[in-house]
């Protein structure tokens, strides 16, 4: 059977050496100390999911990039659109963190499947859906962030068009083009209309 790798980080050495020791005893887990870039999982244990925990789960993600498992004591309205921002494969309440659940949770995210439990599941999902009813529809914007005006700029950039086909399409002067262009790229920090277009890609956008 092979071993899942699993990197454990908690605030206080106690927390940590509790969470890591209810791994060691699994036979599916490897348990591997600060050495988080041999890990395929990252355990992080922490109170909340605020800026303190998500400055630390980023610190641990820097390293080889393993899927993110959290273990909170209590989460609140914005701890979900935290977890969601940090990309986490996997949420679990330290109180329901028994040992099966915690490795069921782990092997979830090594096989690339995101875990919540079902209450909050269905939080997460109202969370979003008002988001997007009261912030991203009212401004025409996507959950990407992009407009749709933007998104048709970008796929018709994709398409091989140059500015001036753009502008002749869309029936915008070729000065909005580049304006909105650049500023798809000031946004998001990206180099270029060639890195907007990956970027746009990557997130099946177009």
């Amino acid at each position: 059977m092979s071993r899942i790798t699993v990197f454990v980080y908690a605030p206080d050495p106690i927390s940590q050496a509790g969470v890591a020791a209810q791994l060691r005893a699994r036979p599916e887990i490897d348990v591997v100390d600060e050495q988080p870039d041999r890990a395929q999982v990252a355990v992080v244990s922490v109170d909340r999911i605020d800026d303190d925990a998500m400055r630390v789960a980023r610190a641990v993600q820097r390293n080889g990039r393993p899927r993110l498992v959290l273990v909170v004591g209590s989460v609140e309205e914005q701890d979900l659109l935290n977890a969601v921002e940090l990309g986490v494969s996997g949420l679990i309440r330290r109180s329901q963190a028994s040992p099966e659940q915690l490795v069921e949770t782990i092997q979830a995210a090594a096989r690339g499947e995101a875990s919540l439990p079902p209450d909050l599941l269905d939080r997460l999902l109202k969370q979003m859906k008002h988001v997007h009813d009261h912030v991203l529809a009212p401004a025409n914007l996507h959950a990407s962030g992009l407009t749709s005006r933007e998104i048709e700029v970008l796929g018709l950039i994709a398409e091989g068009n140059d500015t001036k086909e753009i502008a002749d399409e869309l029936r915008y002067s070729e000065r909005t083009i580049k304006n909105i262009v650049q500023d798809i790229t000031r946004r998001f920090g990206l180099r270029n209309r060639s890195h907007a277009v990956a970027y746009a890609l990557r997130h099946g956008l177009i």
